[in-house]
């Protein structure tokens, strides 16, 4: 069974809710690309990703979908002009082989990470949701079997602007039967540790964990580490800037709060050099950045170091979702995944079906390859791009 066609879909969704609430001075989201303040990167006020649909000569077709929240249309154009024309005429139920192959095309020109590695990821989710399909297998069988029938979650961010509000938000999530959240913070190492104490004392059967959006030098990070201690904090993610592995494993040395990191690195390598380094505690790949198969060879090179594995989440859609369920629930490292509400509201009007969790955990979506059905009329309705 050959592949017979590659398509590309880049989408930007409005929605009523900001991705990650509203700005801590009350101030409007600006329209187009911004820098939220503390924070470094750039974001947008819309949903934006890349689709990938891959067909098999016999009709059957597997959906992807790279992590691409600003400028979705340049893994878009990556896809359609260096990936996919290399695709045509491959074997359809070979993702592995696959990824060896277009991995390969622009790695002596340092093309493995950035937008060609979202691009890469979104394809070989694709093409392990094909082969499932043609299989008539549920994906997580496919990749070796479940660990469990349902993945732990935990809620990632309370996008309010006060800390009463926070507090308030957090109780619902523990009252709902949520065992854990993770606040997007970053604001100053004061302000920081005053937020998680609001929302420890309004919900304390709730594990706290937080990201720092890599806005801190050593000295804060340590001083936050230290206070994040003394509050029973569960995990904190990205407190220096990205780049900084030395720095990190000093922190990770020093830190009585586990540290996650993960999110920027795309590939096994780059894993292997930081958990050689010691530089995390806990492992947070995010599959619309390295895909499937890259994914679960950082999940097998974690578990020789002991680490667990939280997979990342942030703005992907319905199809990104549905794959993270599946590698989580395929994971025997698993610490738990992220769930973002905002997201995962606004993903569902790409599927004809609900993907939402039950409580504090994901069900295995049933049926074969990812257990979804992407509603194909929308994704061509919106789109920005088909190609």
């Amino acid at each position: 069974m050959q592949i017979a066609s590659v398509e590309v879909f880049v989408l930007k969704l409005e929605h009523a809710d900001n991705y990650l609430g509203v700005l801590p001075n009350g101030a409007e989201i600006p329209a187009g690309y911004h820098v939220r303040d503390p924070w470094r990167s750039l974001y947008s006020p819309l949903f934006e990703t890349v689709l990938v649909k891959i067909t098999a000569e016999d009709g059957t077709a597997g959906w992807g979908e790279g992590l691409a929240p600003v400028g979705p249309e340049i893994p878009a154009t990556i896809i359609r002009r260096l990936i996919a024309p290399q695709l045509i005429g491959k074997s359809a139920t070979a993702p592995r082989p696959a990824w060896e192959l277009t991995s390969a095309l622009m790695r002596e020109r340092g093309h493995l990470v950035g937008h060609q590695a979202d691009a890469l990821a979104a394809v070989d989710i694709a093409l392990w949701d094909l082969a499932a399909r043609i299989h008539d297998l549920p994906l997580v069988s496919l990749l070796g079997g479940a660990f469990r029938d349902q993945v732990p979650v935990y809620v990632s961010g309370l996008p309010r602007s006060t800390d009463d509000e926070r507090a308030e938000l957090a109780r619902t999530w523990q009252n709902s039967g949520m065992k854990a959240v993770k606040l997007h913070l970053g604001f100053g190492v004061d302000e920081d540790l005053a937020t998680v104490s609001a929302i420890r004392r309004a919900a304390p059967e709730l594990r706290v964990a937080v990201d720092a959006h890599w806005a801190y030098t050593m000295h804060e990070a340590l001083r936050l580490s230290a206070g994040l201690t003394e509050l029973g904090a569960w995990f904190l993610e990205a407190p220096l800037v990205p780049e900084d592995e030395r720095g990190h494993a000093e922190l990770v040395r020093r830190s009585r709060v586990p540290i996650g990191i993960g999110e920027t690195l795309r590939t096994r390598y780059e894993f292997e050099q930081w958990t050689e380094k010691k530089a995390l505690d806990i492992a947070q790949p995010d599959l619309g950045r390295t895909g499937l198969t890259e994914a679960l060879a950082i999940a097998t090179l974690c578990s020789t170091r002991h680490l667990p594995v939280a997979p990342h989440h942030s703005v992907g859609l319905g199809v990104l979702l549905a794959a993270g369920i599946h590698f989580s629930a395929a994971t025997p490292n698993l610490l738990a995944f992220e769930y973002q509400p905002t997201s995962t509201e606004i993903g569902q009007s790409i599927l004809t079906g609900p993907l939402l969790p039950d409580a504090s955990s994901f069900r295995i979506p049933g049926g074969p390859g990812l257990g979804i059905t992407v509603n194909e009329p929308y994704v061509r309705q919106h789109a920005k791009e088909i190609s």
